[in-house]
């Protein structure tokens, strides 16, 4: 068993873990710069990264882009050589205006989730920037690599395999996360293994498949790549650092969380998602919350009848509302402390090597 460095974009990382993307304002230049600087993949999240603006309700398509270019800029500065991308959903409205717009930056990736991107890469033609996805079954990974391969003979530089332990939105239906009827990661990342040999061949490229959802510790990452990972996608663990750009007490909700404190909601996106149980959530089995406005954030959301609107909400708690959304992993509750990224990186990979039984370096 071994445990192989990234590439992506013909760049190396040093160790196989991606820095998943969160918002609102979790994951920007801060964070990412730490990531980088430890040895992993780093990802800003464009989920209204121009909340705070005082313009932002007027044009918050204006004030986002201006300040992903700036959160890019000030993460490249601090790491000229790091890999750093951007998370855009694909659910998000004008999606083909921020895909071209960040395919213009000093990034290397663009991963798109929360929903299918089949049209990605055609923001992507004549940039060096490179398209991923995140998908949480292997029928979607199908249906993607399918429709890239006929419709622009494009292969993603990897695929995040998203199981039904991750923060924030979910890939699976209300009813699936009631019944426990889905698929493990495990299964997820076995089924897109298998998915892309052929497209590998094909194509004479490594598709690197990288599990996340639930992934705390070296333990958890190292059975990812027993069955097959090329690596893997932490979020929640680096939310309560000294780095993460979020509030500190966005980060002390999740330190203070228990097990029982993790819930799910209803979200006007259409999917459940997962978060940490406060005020907001207690209020939403009673109720739904008054609108206060409407920045047309989301292409699925109906605007009227909605259990509350995801970007003030999220925007709130995480500029420092404990009354907010405050989304997070399943395993959220295993958090005690604040920590540095660095301490982070390097305990994961410690138990994570010891797993495998792997006594000298990453090979």
């Amino acid at each position: 068993m071994k445990l192989k460095p990234l590439t992506i974009n013909d760049k190396v990382v040093k160790f196989p873990i991606i820095q998943g993307g969160m918002g609102i304002r979790i994951s920007l230049n801060k964070l990412t710069s730490a990531c980088m600087n430890s040895g992993i993949i780093a990802t800003i999240s464009a989920a209204q990264p121009g909340f705070l603006n005082k313009n932002f309700r007027k044009d918050p398509i204006g004030e986002n882009k201006k300040e992903l270019k700036k959160e890019i800029n000030k993460a490249r500065a601090n790491s000229k050589d790091g890999i750093l991308g951007v998370n855009l959903m694909h659910a998000g409205t004008n999606f083909p205006d921020y895909a071209s717009f960040l395919a213009k930056q000093d990034i290397d990736f663009i991963v798109s989730g929360a929903g299918l991107p089949l049209d990605l890469p055609e923001y992507l033609e004549g940039s060096n920037v490179k398209g991923a996805f995140i998908i949480s079954s292997g029928r979607a990974a199908k249906i993607l690599l399918r429709s890239w391969d006929r419709r622009y003979q494009y292969m993603p530089a990897f695929i995040v395999c998203e199981g039904p332990l991750a923060g924030g939105h979910l890939g699976f239906s209300k009813e699936q996360m009631a019944s426990g009827d889905y698929d493990s990661l495990e299964k997820i990342v076995i089924d897109t293994k298998e998915v892309v040999q052929d497209y590998e061949k094909k194509y004479n490229v490594k598709i690197p498949i990288i599990a996340g959802g639930g992934i705390h510790d070296g333990h958890d990452m190292a059975k990812m790549i027993k069955v097959g990972a090329d690596g893997v996608q932490i979020a929640t663990r680096f939310i309560a650092t000294y780095e993460c750009d979020v509030s500190e007490s966005y980060k002390q909700m999740i330190i203070d969380s228990k097990k029982e404190d993790i819930v799910t909601v209803a979200s006007p996106a259409g999917l459940p998602g997962r978060a940490v149980r406060n005020f907001l959530t207690k209020s939403l089995e009673k109720h739904n919350l008054e609108l206060h406005y409407c920045v047309d954030c989301l292409k699925t959301c109906k605007k009227k009848d909605i259990p509350y609107c995801i970007t003030e909400q999220l925007g709130n708690s995480t500029s420092g509302d404990k009354n907010g959304l405050i989304f997070t992993g399943a395993k959220a509750y295993l958090i005690k402390k604040m920590d540095y990224i660095d301490n982070i990186v390097t305990e994961i990979i410690r138990d994570c090597k010891k797993d495998l039984k792997l006594n000298g370096g990453l090979i």
